[in-house]
């Protein structure tokens, strides 16, 4: 089943669960997610980063879109750090239920310029909308980029953000970055932040970044008003290592004798985060309040 970002946040948000958005680059991290989603009746969201959707082209997501709308789970097709109005009308055109627009680093009036824009634009086609205030760290082992030191989401700037744009949820920075942190680094969220950000802000949160922090650090957070987790390089780094290992001790060269302990590896993981967001089992709730599939002209 086909949501969008909306539909799929706020009943997480009633029900004070949070959904991984985890992010595809082909077709195995598409069934990682989808089966493991399907084998723990977990609400779900593909997220696709524009650098994924060069890779992967447009018609890969014919594929994905009919293989979300025929499960029984309820999922969501999401831009993930959109750079520009171009890249939020790609993922349109291709079917996307959901997009980000990331205008972090903008000055912040330019940010509310650039996403309210996209927002009018999306909201005729019942595109949900993603803005982000604050940034997030960059720890160097992931193409998804951030900033040396992380700006904190001032929850001042947060209510006139939302206010002003009328985006459907809104990325927080509370002290995450992406990729894996090196050993050395002890990385520590601060919700008191967050906690102030949620005083005056009634749309679903989200974090970004959610990759190799504490799961007690991530827990809390869920309990405290997060509803979408961002997961990319825990689950791939998962399914990397393992195929490293067998290609080292092997002279496989069938993607189906390398591929399935590769995607055994990374279920693993996001059965997981479902476990630590909460969300196993939470797909009977669409079911029973009878959340209609989404639906759009360009479906």
């Amino acid at each position: 089943m086909l949501l969008n970002m909306k539909q799929l946040l706020k009943v997480a948000k009633e029900h004070k669960f949070a959904v991984g958005a985890f992010n595809v680059a082909d077709s195995n991290f598409l069934r990682v997610v989808v089966e493991e989603a399907e084998e723990n009746n977990s609400p779900a969201i593909i997220a696709v980063h524009p650098d994924e959707l060069k890779f992967v082209k447009d018609e890969f997501f014919t594929y994905v879109l009919n293989r979300m709308k025929g499960s029984p789970v309820p999922f969501v097709l999401h831009l993930d750090h959109g750079d520009s109005l171009a890249s939020v009308m790609r993922a349109i055109h291709a079917g996307f239920s959901s997009v980000m627009i990331d205008g972090s680093l903008l000055p912040f009036e330019e940010n509310i310029k650039l996403t309210k824009q996209v927002v009018d634009i999306s909201h005729l086609v019942n595109v949900s909308v993603e803005g982000e205030l604050g940034t997030i760290g960059n720890t160097g082992t992931t193409i998804e980029g951030g900033v040396t030191e992380v700006i904190y989401t001032k929850p001042e700037d947060a209510r006139e953000f939302v206010e002003k744009t009328g985006v459907d949820t809104l990325a927080v920075a509370i002290g995450t970055c992406h990729g894996i942190y090196p050993k050395d680094v002890k990385p520590k969220l601060r919700m008191d932040v967050l906690k102030s950000i949620k005083e005056v802000v009634d749309i679903p949160l989200v974090l970004h970044g959610g990759s190799s922090n504490p799961d007690s650090e991530i827990a809390e957070a869920v309990k405290i008003g997060i509803q979408k987790v961002n997961i990319s390089s825990d689950y791939k780094f998962a399914f990397y290592k393992k195929c490293r290992q067998i290609l080292s001790e092997t002279e496989l060269w069938d993607p189906n004798a390398i591929y399935p302990e590769c995607i055994d590896a990374a279920k693993d993981v996001v059965r997981k985060k479902m476990q630590l967001f909460g969300s196993i089992g939470k797909a009977e709730i669409y079911k029973s309040e009878n959340i209609p599939s989404w639906r759009s002209e360009f479906n």
